[in-house]
């Protein structure tokens, strides 16, 4: 099977996940979407609030090499089963989940370009840009409606280790990519270049 590696970067809540999923509903069964929020490193040595004291936008906060290890399974065409994440309890769940392989391999996440070896696997590298005030907001939002979080721990994390990581790791990752894409994932004129080109390459 000839398989295609679609990387997808950018900073937190910069549309990254709707640019993925646009590409994942374009190609329906012939995708499939693997993120780097499923490979957070397990830690239930620790109690709850210790886990939320946790650096989480570091590199080392994440099993890299099982995620690279399963894209390399899946380009070869065979099954994975892949960890899965509870964000509202800082924890790796105990079911993990089947994932098989298909054409188009979409692998999405902020810090998926700061490991030379994933790089190396996407055979295109998106980066999708958003205002850090925009972000910011989107981020708030969802931390709180979906993952259980209240606004200052929010804050708190953002300006402590969101944000500094971001500009040490994620910004500096652009420079990484084939393509950048603004205004994340209401930019309908670039997705739609990108899906015409995948199909392209595909044929």
């Amino acid at each position: 099977m000839m398989n295609i590696v679609i990387g997808i970067a950018g900073g937190t809540a910069s549309g990254k996940t709707t640019v993925a999923e646009r590409l994942f509903e374009a190609f329906g069964n012939d995708a499939i979407l693997l993120s780097h929020d499923f490979y957070y490193k397990q830690h239930d040595d620790l109690s709850l609030e210790e886990r939320a004291l946790l650096n989480y936008d570091h590199p080392d906060s994440l099993d890299t090499d099982l995620m690279i290890e399963h894209i390399k399974e899946l380009k070869k065409g065979n099954s994975i089963m892949h960890p899965t994440y509870d964000f509202t309890q800082h924890m790796r769940n105990v079911q993990w989940q089947k994932m098989d392989s298909a054409k188009i391999i979409i692998a999405e996440g902020i810090l998926i370009y700061t490991d030379s070896r994933l790089c190396r696997l996407c055979d295109i590298k998106l980066f999708v840009d958003a205002d850090a005030d925009v972000r910011f907001i989107r981020r708030l939002t969802r931390d709180v409606k979906e993952r259980g979080r209240s606004m200052d721990s929010v804050v708190h994390q953002y300006l402590t280790t969101v944000k500094p990581m971001h500009e040490q790791f994620v910004e500096p990752s652009k420079a990484k990519a084939d393509l950048i894409i603004p205004q994340g994932g209401h930019n309908e004129i670039a997705i739609n270049m990108i899906i015409d080109g995948i199909k392209k390459k595909l044929n």
